[in-house]
């Protein structure tokens, strides 16, 4: 897996809290990446129609989708995504072994079936979702610094 995936799901969260065109240099400083690298990977989002953009000036990028229904799963399948993979194998076809020989199509089985469940993982989470979670995480952690305050002896002399 390369990062492409981590940069689109926090590129359509951003859009979908911010529920307006962003465009791809704020974009980038929320991500703390380059806007030549949000636009790269932006490109396989509109495609699939989960962001809409405007050109120009005042262009950027809009979330397209209803956020409740856009699981991580269509994210990565836009992408192209493949969360475990090695693009080189022990072993030979050509070799007189039968381990050599068939170790590499063993450890792509392998390798396709965890692939398979990190989508089905994936598909069982939104971009909402997400988007809740920080928030809420967010709102309970105010409310313990709160508490804590609330909670601290007075130091003050009157």
């Amino acid at each position: 897996m390369n990062s492409d995936f981590m940069v689109a799901v926090h590129a359509l969260v951003y859009l979908n809290h911010k529920a307006d065109i962003v465009s791809s240099e704020a974009l980038a400083e929320n991500i703390c990446t380059n806007a030549a690298r949000v636009r790269k990977v932006m490109v396989p989002l509109k495609r699939a129609g989960l962001v809409s953009t405007r050109e120009g000036s005042v262009g950027g990028y809009r979330f397209a989708a209803d956020a409740a229904e856009v699981s991580l799963r269509t994210v990565a399948d836009a992408l192209g995504v493949h969360f475990v993979e090695s693009t080189w194998h022990s072993g030979s076809h050509d070799m007189d072994c039968l381990i050599a020989c068939g170790m590499a199509d063993i450890m792509d089985g392998i390798f396709a079936d965890l692939n398979k469940r990190c989508l089905e993982e994936l598909a069982r989470t939104t971009v909402a979702d997400i988007d809740a979670s920080i928030f809420e995480s967010r709102i309970e952690n105010a409310g313990r610094a709160q508490d804590s305050l609330s909670l601290a002896p007075d130091n003050s002399t009157a």
